[in-house]
């Protein structure tokens, strides 16, 4: 008898589902499936899981394929399984392609393609409110997010909006994608909810549309490079009773959470000077990276993650904003620019470059103490608050797995399903991050007595 076993969450079933357990039943005699448990879930980055345990393994078990169910509860279990249960052949979906060839020490690895084009179709039609997600762009950034977005529940992405065909078809058949269109408005019909991953002065233009067409928009950073248009994308968006949210991903990740809470909790005291620094030598000046026209340089490309941080611990109320940097003599851009926030009570600098090299780390200094984030911090996972007094040192951890998109696009799911803003990045805060790159653009003058809506 052949025994063949597969694994997955199984989290509101689909007929997608079923065509996986129903090929994996075909490839042997008797068919074993795990279903992953709420702790293994959680452990392995997978959010928003919406049925229980016990739920998941009922709709398997209604099935009739599984002649066999087991509950997977922690890392290394595939192999103990195999070998508990005499397993011929171990079968997943394309889109863990390479992922589980170590197993082929123990048995017969197969990846079955992913049945495309059917599973959203199915749930929207059942009571359980699937969000249709498109993506618009396919360059480095997209690719990332398509990967997380498999390990959030409650959303498919079938279709990608872009200009170059054969790019396009590549990327759909990467990704296991239904189709693509080089038409927007085509496209817009297919989706409920976009994410735009263009450069940055196509956000706006992209943005706008989609809201005007009903529908909500996950935005790359920085949202726009300018704040009236900003502006005029929330006002759009809350007059429409629809969500648009600024994917900064650092202020997603559960440590960053933790980390605010502690120095909002007054653990350091008074917040009195916040440093934070990102750079990333990019060389290569044919990259828009180094074009002007295309919104290059180094506080655009990399200015929104010290400035959210700044932001959501010192608030959208500096008294004055100034600007230092250096540019690069024949394509203009600031290859480093180091933005210091004066507040009435506290200072803050953010140092980016493109072309500078710095320890990007992050210190938050209060008047009893000081957390310390070593670098990468935007990829917040682990922080030491810091004493005169070291024996009462703290440090602290909790995961960010892997990139991290998965948890901005878990919470902005969230926000589509409750029309509720995050509390995470207001649109105040948003614009506020919006209007010091903006003042930055027209000659470094800032002023906060411009006018700022508040969106409630």
């Amino acid at each position: 008898m052949k025994k063949v076993i597969t694994y997955g969450t199984f989290d509101l079933l689909h007929q997608g589902h079923v065509n996986i357990l129903k090929r994996a039943k075909e490839q042997g005699d008797y068919l074993i499936v795990g279903v992953t448990s709420e702790n293994y879930d959680e452990q392995r980055g997978k959010l928003n899981v919406m049925q229980s345990l016990f739920e998941r393994i009922e709709n398997v078990k209604k099935t009739g394929l599984a002649d066999q169910i087991v509950v997977e509860e922690y890392m290394g279990q595939k192999i103990q399984d195999i070998q508990k249960y005499g397993v011929d052949k171990f079968v997943i979906g394309s889109d863990w392609l390479g992922k589980f060839d170590y197993l082929n020490e123990y048995c017969e690895v197969i990846y079955l393609d992913r049945t495309v084009g059917i599973s959203s179709t199915d749930l929207r039609n059942s009571k359980n409110n699937i969000l249709r997600l498109g993506v618009v762009g396919n360059g480095r950034i997209a690719k990332r997010f398509v990967k997380e977005a498999r390990f959030v529940s409650g959303l498919e992405i079938e279709y990608v909006f872009g200009r170059n065909e054969n790019r396009l078809s590549e990327f759909c058949k990467d990704y296991s994608l239904v189709g693509y269109d080089t038409d927007y408005d085509v496209f817009l019909e297919k989706v409920d909810a976009v994410y735009i991953a263009l450069p940055h002065t196509l956000h706006y233009v992209f943005a706008k549309e989609a809201l005007l067409k009903g529908k909500h928009v996950l935005c790359e950073k920085p949202i726009t490079l300018s704040l009236d248009e900003a502006k005029e994308l929330y006002t759009i968006a809350k007059e429409n009773n629809l969500i648009i949210q600024e994917a900064i991903k650092t202020v997603y990740a559960p440590c960053f959470a933790r980390l605010l809470s502690m120095v909002k909790s007054g653990v350091i005291g008074k917040i009195k000077d916040v440093e934070a620094t990102f750079t990333k030598l990019i060389n290569d000046k044919t990259l828009r990276e180094y074009d002007l026209l295309s919104g290059g340089g180094s506080l655009t490309e990399l200015g929104s993650y010290p400035l959210c941080l700044i932001t959501k611990v010192l608030g959208t109320s500096p008294k004055k904003v100034i600007y230092t940097d250096f540019k690069d003599k024949e394509t203009g851009v600031d290859l480093m620019n180091k933005t210091t926030l004066i507040y009435s009570n506290a200072i803050a600098t953010s140092t980016v470059g493109i072309g500078v090299k710095k320890e990007g780390n992050c210190i938050i200094s209060g008047t009893e103490g000081y957390i310390y984030i070593p670098a990468p911090w935007w990829k917040t996972e682990y922080f030491e608050v810091r004493f005169e007094n070291q024996s009462k040192n703290k440090k602290v951890y909790v995961e960010f797995t892997d990139d991290g998109l998965r948890y901005e696009i878990a919470d902005f799911l969230k926000a589509v399903n409750t029309k509720k803003e995050t509390y995470k990045l207001t649109f105040d805060e948003s614009l506020f991050i919006s209007s010091v790159i903006d003042a930055y653009k027209n000659n470094g003058e800032f002023s906060f007595e411009k006018e700022y809506i508040c969106l409630e």
